[in-house]
């Protein structure tokens, strides 16, 4: 398995290791229902230097990440950041990716640690601009999320830079953290006001432990794979071969506001407008268990005696202490309130339509 600068760290601290994707990560450090409420509460660590970059430069790189992407980044400035999912020719999802502008003719995107490699490839195959530089600069980095109500309290005792002054989905370049020169963006993937901190590879671990020890009255906890799921869950927030996929389009998902079809072409834009037109299939939903049972990624859905859909995501959203679910199911049945049964080990349980998120912080 691949390791991120902060294994040996992972390992003292006691997490609790597991394969994700090829990489060696904590799943938990004390458990991810603690891990889980200490950032809705106040603030986690997580390692997410498994995430890939990659940098296109070029006078033209403007215009062919606009080609590639669903969204528009043509009024983008330096310090900006965009999401965007990034389709194939047949309207399903490459990935899902940030766009951060880093000067006028210079772009980091940075993608799932899972498809880094598939998205390289998809970029080189789709440019035929000679002089645009696309390189792989992953290794380069190590990336450190702080998220949760207290983390700019806690960021801020290592830095003069005022914080206050990124807001969100915007970054800031060779910050000063703890004499760390680093990249600071406003983001997460939590629900959670938050900061990600793009450190080079060799000074991720001084950092890590900087920033634990500046939260350590705040009640900081280093977080795991575990929790980020079930905070990005309720937060409703996508996650790449659950709720997108090859075989999902970012539209069937729900992200018809990052897929700008008045611009000029980008790939997977006919399939995706035709979809638009003609109207969607199925679409993701957020459901509530009404009968008692946990849904699981994958499991099936059933209504009026036949098969409608699967679940993309689900299990006990831990900040409402209810069973919840996404799931992609065909468009008669997505409507709130419309109820459907999930199939869990051999038992059809009820679960009815809700809106989504499920959790936004206050």
């Amino acid at each position: 398995m691949k390791k991120t600068p902060l294994y040996d760290t992972h390992v003292a601290l006691g997490g609790k290791i597991i394969d994700f994707g090829g990489w060696a990560l904590p799943v938990q450090y004390s458990g991810i229902l603690n891990e889980h409420h200490a950032v809705r509460n106040t603030a986690g660590l997580f390692d997410v230097s498994h995430m890939g970059e990659i940098l296109i430069e070029g006078s033209a790189a403007q215009e062919f990440i606009q080609r590639m992407i669903t969204n528009d980044i043509s009024k983008m400035s330096p310090g900006r950041i965009v999401y965007s999912p990034m389709c194939y020719r047949s309207g399903g999802t490459v990935d899902d990716l940030l766009v951060y502008q880093l000067d006028t003719n210079k772009y980091l995107l940075v993608v799932n640690a899972a498809n880094t490699q598939k998205d390289y490839d998809w970029l080189r195959e789709n440019c035929d601009i000679k002089d645009l530089s696309i390189k792989d600069v992953s290794a380069d980095y190590g990336l450190i999320a702080i998220q949760g109500p207290a983390s700019q309290k806690i960021l801020q005792k290592l830095t003069s830079t005022s914080l206050q002054d990124i807001r969100f989905f915007r970054f800031l370049d060779n910050v000063e953290v703890s004499g760390v020169k680093v990249m600071v963006s406003r983001t997460g993937y939590t629900g959670e006001d938050g900061f990600e901190l793009y450190v080079p590879s060799h000074q991720t671990v001084k950092l890590w432990e900087e920033i634990m020890e500046a939260g350590a009255k705040e009640g900081l906890l280093p977080a795991g794979l575990g929790a980020r799921d079930t905070l990005r869950f309720e937060a409703a927030l996508p996650l790449y071969g659950q709720e997108l996929s090859p075989n999902i389009s970012p539209l069937e998902a729900g992200l018809d506001r990052f897929v700008k079809l008045k611009k000029q072409d980008f790939i997977g834009k006919d399939a995706l407008a035709k979809q638009s037109e003609g109207g969607l299939k199925r679409k993701l939903v957020g459901f509530e268990m009404i009968d008692r049972g946990m849904p699981r990624t994958g499991y099936k859905i059933q209504a009026d005696d036949k098969e409608i859909g699967f679940v993309t995501s689900g299990g006990l959203a831990p900040t409402l202490k209810k069973n919840v679910g996404l799931a992609l199911v065909k468009i008669q049945y997505s409507n709130l309130g419309d109820e459907f049964f999930i199939q869990v080990r051999g038992k059809s349980l009820k679960a009815r339509v809700i809106s989504t998120p499920f959790y936004v912080k206050e």
